[in-house]
Formats: C-alpha cells, sequence, structure tokens
C-alpha cells in the first residue's frame, strides 16, 4: 500500500503540468529577487525574469542531475508552446484594447516609417547573415529562398511584448517617444507575421482560401463582441463589473477563434489584436477586461513569459569557438541592422537620430514569438537543435544587449524623454493636450467632464483626457486586512468605504460621454488617506505626462445659491496639489442659477455657452489665457476677453508696468481676436471697488468665467479686494468668484501656473 502511494506521489510530482507550475512559481520568486538587486543599476524587469530562467535553466541550476531529475522534466518541453501560445493570445488582445486609434492614425506615417526602415536593413542583415549560415545551420529541406525569408523574418522581428515592458519599465509609455515605438513595435510585428503567414500558405497551396476563413472568423468574432458586450453592459446595471463568468466567455471566444486560425497553419496574434483593437470601449464589459487583464499581465503573465525565454537557453552551445563567431555574426547584424534602420527613418523624418537611438534598441527586443515562429517552420524547413539553439541564443542576447544599449542612451536622453509640456501656454490648439481631471465623488464628475470637454476645441484637435477618482481611506477600511482589489473584485457589501454609489454614476457619466461624443476618457483610481492624497495626484499626473491638472472646489452650491464646504481634507489636498503640482492646475468652482451649474449644458446641448476670462496681468493669467485659446475653438463656445487695465495706463498698444504681459498679450490680441476667434473688451478701472463693481455688472452674463490665480501684490486694480479674502488658494479675484455673497450665474475656472518652485 504504501509503495502504491509512493508510486502515485512521484507520478504526480513528475507531471509534466506540476513540473511547469514548480517552475513557474521559482521564475516569479527569483524574477522578484533579481528585479529588486538590478533595479538599482539601471536594468529592466524583463532582463530580471530572463535571468531567473537562465538560471533555473539546462544552463543554470538543472546542470546538477539531482535538480534537473526534480525539476526539469523534458515532457514538459511539450507544453512550453501552449503556455506561450495562450500568453500570446491574452497579451496581443490586452494590446489591442489598450492601443489609442486616434493617436494611432495621427502617427500612421511616422511609425510606418521607422518601422520598415528597420525592417529594409533587417532585410539587407538577415540576407547576408542567410548566406554566410546557410550551410552550418543544418538545413534540409526546401528552396534556400524560404529558408533566407525565414531568417529575415526572426531577425527583423519585434516583439511588442517586451518592448511594452521595456517602456513601462522605463516610464516612457506616456511619452511620444514610448507611445511611437509601441506603434512601430505592432506594425513591425504584424507585418513579419503577415510574411510568415503568406509564405506557410502559399507552400500548402491553400492559403488564399484559408485566408479567408481566418478573415470570415475574424470579422465574426469583432461583430459578435459588439453585441455581447453592448449586452454585458446593459445587465445588472448595479454592478461596477463584469461577473467572472461574462469575462470567461469573452476570452474563451478569443481563445477559440485563435485556436481554429491555427489550425489552418496561420499565426493568430493578427487576429487577437484585431479583436481587441475593434472591441467596444465604452461601458463596463472593457473597463472590466482593462483591469483584470492588465494586473495578471504585469505580475503574472509578462514575468512568466520572459523567464521561460531564459528557462529554454542553453549555454552548452558556447563550447565551440566556431559557435561562438557565428553567434557574434547573427546578433551583431541583428542589432545594427534594427538600430540603424531606426536611426535612417528619424534622420529622414528630421527627428533627433539620440532618440532613434533608444527607440532602435527597443525595436530590437525579441520574445517568445520568435519561438513561436522556429517551432512553425518545421512544416517548411527541418532545423537541427544546434540550430535551434543558435536562433535562440541570438533572440536572448538580442534582448540582453538591446537592455544595456537602452539604458545607456537613456542616461543622456533622459531629459528629452521625460515630462514634456507641463503648462498649456507654450502649446498650440493642434498640439495633443493631455489632461487629468480629478473628482470626489460624483457631484464633481459633470463639471469636470464639461471642462474637458470644452478644452478640446475644435473637433478635430487631439486630446488625451484622464479621470481620476480619488477615494479616502478611512482608518476602519486602513486596519481591515482585505484589500482593495479583492472587495472590487468580489463586489462585497462594504465597498462604500471605496467610492460606493459614486463609482456606478462616474463610469455612467464617463460612458454617457463616450458614446455621444466618442471621445474616451481614460479612468483611474486612487485610494488613500487625505493626508498624503495629493501624491498620488501628482505622481500620477508625473506618469502621465500632463499639462493640467482639474481639480474641484472644496465648496458645492446648494439650491439657494449659497456655497457650502464639503469634507476639510478635500481641501487641505486641493491646496497640497497647488504647492507640489508638476504642471499646472485648474480648480473648477461648480455654480449656476438655482444651483444647476449652466456650462454643463454644453455635454448635452448645441446651445452656445458664453465665456468670459478675466485679464489682469502676470504668469497665471497668461495661462487662463492659453488655456482660453483652446476653449475658444470649440464650435459651442462664445468666449470673451476681458482686459483690466489701471487708469493711469493707456490702451492696448500703450506701455503699461508690466512690459512683459504687454508684449504676450499684443502677440494673443494679433492671433486670436483679430482673426474672430473670440470678443475683446478692455475695462480701465481705479481701484478694486470698480473692478468689483464691473464683476458684478457681468456676473449673469457668462456660464463660464476663466481667470488666472495670480500674485498680484499691490496692484491697484484690486486694492481692498483681499480684505474679506476666504480661500487664499483661489486668489483674489477667484476667491470673489466663488463666495457665496457673489452673485453669478457661472462656473469659474481659477489657473495657476507651473512654477518650477515650490509656491
Amino acid at each position: 500500500m504504501n509503495a502504491t502511494k509512493t508510486f502515485i506521489c512521484q507520478q504526480d510530482l513528475i507531471n509534466p503540468l506540476t513540473t511547469m507550475g514548480m517552475q513557474m512559481s521559482c521564475i516569479l520568486v527569483l524574477s522578484h529577487f533579481f528585479h529588486l538587486v538590478l533595479k538599482s543599476t539601471g536594468h529592466s524587469g524583463p532582463i530580471a525574469q530572463i535571468l531567473a530562467g537562465l538560471v533555473l535553466g539546462p544552463s543554470g541550476l538543472s546542470r546538477i542531475t539531482k535538480i534537473r531529475d526534480f525539476f526539469y522534466q523534458r515532457s514538459s518541453m511539450d507544453y512550453y508552446p501552449l503556455v506561450g501560445f495562450i500568453f500570446s493570445i491574452i497579451f496581443m488582445f490586452e494590446l489591442g484594447l489598450e492601443t489609442d486609434i486616434a493617436y494611432s492614425i495621427r502617427t500612421l506615417r511616422t511609425a510606418a516609417t521607422v518601422s520598415f526602415g528597420g525592417i529594409l536593413f533587417s532585410v539587407v542583415s538577415g540576407g547576408i547573415a542567410s548566406f554566410f549560415l546557410y550551410r552550418h545551420l543544418d538545413y534540409i529541406g526546401s528552396s534556400g529562398i524560404v529558408y533566407g525569408m525565414f531568417l529575415i523574418i526572426i531577425l527583423a522581428e519585434t516583439n511588442p511584448p517586451a518592448t511594452t515592458r521595456m517602456a513601462a519599465e522605463l516610464k516612457i509609455t506616456t511619452s511620444d517617444a514610448g507611445r511611437l515605438a509601441i506603434s512601430c513595435a505592432i506594425i513591425n510585428d504584424l507585418t513579419c507575421l503577415f510574411l510568415y503567414c503568406l509564405i506557410v500558405g502559399l507552400h500548402s497551396g491553400k492559403g488564399f482560401a484559408r485566408g479567408i476563413v481566418c478573415l470570415i472568423i475574424t470579422s465574426g468574432l469583432i461583430l459578435l463582441n459588439k453585441y455581447l458586450a453592448q449586452w454585458f453592459n446593459g445587465r445588472n446595471r448595479s454592478q461596477k463589473y463584469l461577473k467572472n463568468a461574462e469575462v470567461f466567455v469573452i476570452l474563451s471566444l478569443v481563445i477559440a477563434s485563435s485556436m481554429l486560425i491555427e489550425l489552418m497553419s496561420f499565426n493568430s496574434s493578427i487576429n487577437c489584436f484585431l479583436v481587441g483593437l475593434m472591441f467596444p470601449r465604452e461601458g463596463k464589459s472593457a473597463r472590466t477586461l482593462l483591469f483584470k487583464l492588465t494586473y495578471s499581465l504585469h505580475n503574472f503573465i509578462l514575468p512568466i513569459y520572459f523567464g521561460f525565454i531564459g528557462f529554454q537557453f542553453n549555454a552548452d552551445y558556447f563550447r565551440k569557438v566556431s559557435n561562438v563567431v557565428i553567434l557574434l555574426i547573427m546578433v551583431g547584424l541583428s542589432v545594427v541592422g534594427k538600430v540603424c534602420g531606426t536611426i535612417a527613418a528619424y534622420q529622414y523624418l528630421k527627428l533627433p537620430w539620440n532618440e532613434g537611438a533608444v527607440l532602435g534598441f527597443l525595436l530590437n527586443m525579441k520574445g517568445h514569438a520568435d519561438l513561436l515562429l522556429l517551432s512553425g517552420i518545421t512544416e517548411l524547413l527541418t532545423w537541427t537543435m544546434g540550430s535551434r539553439d543558435l536562433l535562440l541564443t541570438t533572440i536572448v542576447l538580442n534582448t540582453v544587449i538591446s537592455d544595456i544599449g537602452i539604458g545607456i542612451f537613456m542616461r543622456k536622453e533622459e531629459g528629452r524623454l521625460g515630462h514634456g509640456y507641463r503648462s498649456l501656454e507654450p502649446q498650440e490648439t493642434e498640439d495633443e493636450l493631455r489632461v487629468l481631471g480629478c473628482v470626489y465623488g460624483s457631484r464633481h464628475v459633470g463639471a469636470t467632464i464639461a471642462v474637458l470637454y470644452a478644452l478640446k476645441g475644435s473637433v478635430s484637435a487631439p486630446i488625451a483626457p484622464y479621470l481620476m477618482h480619488l477615494i479616502e481611506l478611512s482608518e476602519k477600511s486602513k486596519s481591515s486586512k482585505t484589500l482593495y482589489h479583492e472587495l472590487e473584485d468580489d463586489e462585497l457589501n462594504s465597498e462604500e468605504n471605496y467610492g460606493g454609489n459614486d463609482v456606478l454614476e462616474i463610469n455612467d457619466a464617463v460612458d454617457g460621454f463616450a458614446v455621444d461624443n466618442k471621445i474616451l476618457i481614460h479612468q483611474m483610481k486612487a485610494v488613500s488617506l487625505f493626508s498624503i492624497m495629493y501624491e498620488d495626484v501628482c505622481d500620477g499626473a508625473e506618469d502621465l505626462r500632463v499639462s493640467i491638472i482639474l481639480i474641484p472646489f472644496h465648496k458645492h452650491q446648494r439650491i439657494d445659491g449659497k456655497m457650502e464646504s464639503g469634507k476639510e481634507g478635500i481641501r487641505t489636498t486641493n491646496q497640497r496639489i497647488l504647492r507640489h503640482a508638476p504642471c499646472s492646475v485648474g480648480i473648477i468652482v461648480s455654480r449656476g442659477p438655482a444651483g444647476a451649474p449652466a456650462f454643463t449644458q454644453i455635454l448635452c446641448s448645441d446651445m452656445v455657452q458664453h465665456v468670459a476670462t478675466l485679464f489682469f496681468g502676470g504668469s497665471d493669467d497668461q495661462e487662463a489665457l492659453a488655456c482660453s485659446k483652446r476653449i475658444a475653438a470649440h464650435p459651442n463656445v462664445n468666449l470673451t476677453v476681458i482686459r483690466f487695465v489701471p487708469m493711469s495706463s493707456t490702451s492696448l498698444t500703450g506701455s503699461s508696468s508690466n512690459v512683459d504681459d504687454d508684449v504676450y498679450f499684443t502677440d494673443f490680441y494679433n492671433r486670436h481676436v483679430r482673426s474672430g476667434q473670440m470678443g475683446y473688451v478692455e475695462k480701465h478701472v481705479r481701484n478694486g471697488a470698480e473692478t468689483l463693481g464691473i464683476l458684478r455688472e457681468i456676473g449673469e452674463m457668462y456660464s463660464l468665467f476663466i481667470v488666472g490665480k495670480g500674485k498680484r501684490g499691490h496692484s491697484p486694480m484690486t486694492t481692498g479686494m483681499s480684505d474679506w479674502e476666504e480661500c487664499p488658494e483661489l486668489g483674489i479675484v477667484g476667491d470673489i468668484l466663488a463666495s457665496s455673497e457673489f452673485n453669478t450665474g457661472g462656473s469659474v475656472l481659477i489657473i495657476q501656473q507651473h512654477r518650477q518652485t515650490s509656491i
């Protein structure tokens, strides 16, 4: 009996799936350890994960007989392609789901030029490599042309998971260079996979018919997902996310369609990417998939993905000097071809060559897709284990060398690839505006989205809007042992401490806006104590590289028109954001007749909104003008600039006490007022009392007032206006417009321009 139990245990222990599970667990543990060690030296996560695989594989600990017999089962090798296949499906689907379609269309010419530049040079280097390595690779089978084509594809291919992961490690995924690198990687990968499918299809003689079937399967699944997502979004509206069973249905359809395509000898990566790309973005279906897949990918799938690359590396190949020489030739041609091709494309596009070098190394990242190609070409070519080891070693060393090259160039180019525009002033209306809106609850979401929509300006102007829900972490929740994401997944009844019904109302508002205006707002959450919440906002703004943060005023308007204070923690958080923000900040004071903000009608009505920008002078007011030129381009906005001038000064073209203001305003006037984009009114005042009187006169004329926070010092235009100052974080004029004692029919947007030093 004991012998039987022992036999069963041994059989279970050496079961391939059990062995693979142990390998995955060890890779995760070791990769985390190596990442902590290598992070200080500037190396990225993928290198740590490949290193973990190397340590565990046949080149490392598995050289020890007992460890190899216990841990490294040859039968588990058959499961690697299956695991890689499933991981590749999930990643390509998620990559398509995350792809910014509008950005991809805008940069298609640039991305295609860079991608095909790298491919063209890789064709040359691959042709040279195939000429010299034709005999050495123990090639048996089809023509030399087919052999050369596959070698070129392997050298030219860029692995999007590796490029995306590396860009995330470098924190450049939101920069122009990082987004361009990911777009180029996708184009490069899809091009190489298309060529692979074309070669396989032509060889089989049934490529055209099978290609049509694959196209029908992909199109059918895209159409099915459209109706399936709408149905899931409409079911159980009280739920914030889809149930696990509903997510399983969507992913099962993707995997099933991919298997059908693979059975027809085509690569399914293109299918998965297109299905994810065309998946409806609005609603909780896409929100749930992104939430669940992103967490799984970055914490589980990608570390194992890269770990298995290193796990299959075999150092025995280096025992022969001739193999080392050939390997150096292969790696050298691959790196030089990709980097030189990318730099050449950058020079053609008149872009900085240093940035092109970084992009070249990013596009030289290899991964499991190359291994799948090696497995797939066995139908056409026969490779010995030595030949396979050569190409596998080339793939691993390419990734390692690329990481080293990126580290070297990033030290020099970190400033160029860092936070771009930190304010609105230097940007043109045609430039993409990156803006982060923050809300503490559902009452803030309407006004925030309205300002986001107005900032987009013209219909064709690009914008990247983000919305962060700031949720207070109560002391009771802080002491709980249950993690936040666990509460969210399980949808526990105690979730009101983490946003409650506000989450549903915010999601509905964002989804409705996306459907009506075809603008996707990227949502995120920050759950923390009020004392440190500003850090989440500032860190998020830095990571997202936004030019302005929008935060709601800590007071809200009652039905009788009076302003009522909310939680004191909101005010202190706003004040800290103003002090520490890495970019400009706008405070939204939501006001309107009978407590209904009039400016929010811009979201649901074609009625023209009248907006006024108040200019007194100073850097904050200049930033307010920069904000105004975008809002004035909106088709439903009629904007008027009202300039307050001291009675002692002359008119617009005359002299005043601030020459910089006159120069900036004159240029602004000539470019935007003379062209008829906005109206202009000039008010001459002697003191603060006259200024206050004018503000009362125009208080009911506009649905939104824009004004800079400003440090106006002893300006005669605001003399005496600060005597009843209540909220100094709004500035003198902003504080008056937001006061309960000041009757106004419009909301207020107070702008603070980014300053290099804290205020």
